[in-house]
């Protein structure tokens, strides 16, 4: 079945819509289109969590005290969920994905179009989220879209605009998918580069965790943007090499998200590499940004990707070393700064 935009789904005849994952994001985006008064459902993998959010209308865990749509429910048995989707949004921690389709992705119904709302590339393989999906469950590559963008999960519940880009294979999806989730407060646009969309997401992480670093060993305006610029580069260079447009790292999935994600303190990556950089430890920096950092698992095979395709990623791999072979953030950034001079389009 094909997405269609809300205007072909007058009340009664609301298609239906599983978000798989309760976690900070995909409680907003699953708020995000509750809120517009179509039904959505909600897979937790906790029991008192889906409870919450249909009885009390709360996410406890990752929004509490912030009052939830009544068209936003949710349930502890994925079948259930996914019953009859006829769009299927994908927000697990990217590492867990896999096993997640193994337990619960042949209940995915046939036909249904899935959106990925997950940014990493998934360790030992080094496929990209939309690439596990099909490898797992051999789904069509025409009904597999991705979303990415400077998306905070806490301004969209708050009902701040945003904006965001979904991609995917086939145009007519995706521009379906956009038009369906686009609304008064979120504007959705619509690409066909799913390689370069998906890869500036992962990439985008691991940059904000270097950004973090800067930030958190009281570095200034100057060392960000020089570290955000250095780090739109290296997206780029290794986006193209692997088949992405180069444009897309100029709108909402490159250069937007990362703007976002290595400027806000409500990014997880970014407030994870503010501990590091404040002397905290892999382990102690996890426990207090509390929420998954798809940038410490992500890193690694990026820096495998780049060495593949014989493009440099010097921020990816400084990043690599600090956060799996304890270098110290300060020598991280001062690796960084002796680099051999270049001119900078390289």
């Amino acid at each position: 079945m094909s997405v269609r935009p809300p205007t072909a789904h007058p009340p009664g005849a609301m298609m239906n819509i599983a978000v798989m994952g309760a976690g900070s994001w995909a409680t907003a985006f699953a708020a995000l289109l509750a809120g517009a008064g179509i039904p959505v459902r909600l897979w937790a993998r906790r029991p008192e969590i889906a409870e919450a959010i249909t009885q009390a209308h709360e996410n406890p865990e990752y929004h509490p005290g912030i009052r939830l749509p009544s068209a936003l429910t949710a349930d502890a048995d994925p079948h259930a969920v996914l019953a009859d989707a006829d769009l299927v949004v994908l927000c697990v921690p990217a590492q867990s994905l896999r096993d997640n389709l193994a337990d619960w992705g042949a209940a995915m119904p046939a036909g249904s179009t899935v959106v990925s709302l997950m940014k990493g590339i998934e360790l030992g393989s080094g496929l990209r989220m939309t690439e596990v999906i099909r490898d797992a469950l051999g789904w069509p590559a025409d009904r597999l879209t991705a979303l990415s963008g400077p998306n905070l999960a806490r301004e969209v519940l708050a009902g701040q605009p945003a904006a965001g880009t979904i991609a995917g294979p086939d145009e007519q999806v995706a521009r379906g998918v956009a038009e369906l989730i686009s609304g008064a407060r979120y504007r959705a646009y619509w690409t066909s580069d799913l390689i370069g969309t998906e890869l500036a997401g992962a990439m985008k992480n691991v940059i904000a965790v270097a950004n973090g670093c800067a930030v958190g060993l009281g570095f200034g305006e100057n060392a960000q943007a020089a570290l955000i610029t250095r780090g739109l580069a290296e997206m780029t260079r290794l986006g193209v090499a692997l088949g992405a447009q180069p444009v897309t790292y100029l709108g909402l999935a490159g250069v937007g998200d990362l703007i976002a994600t290595c400027s806000s303190p409500l990014s997880r990556n970014r407030s994870f590499g503010v501990a590091l950089g404040e002397g905290l430890s892999v382990a102690e920096a996890t426990v207090r940004v509390r929420q998954t950092c798809e940038a410490i698992r992500s890193a690694r095979p990026i820096v495998r990707l780049a060495a593949d395709a014989g493009v440099a990623v010097p921020i990816t791999e400084q990043v690599v070393r600090v956060v799996h072979e304890d270098m110290p953030p300060r020598e991280m950034l001062a690796a960084f700064m002796s680099r051999s001079v270049k001119a900078e389009g390289q």
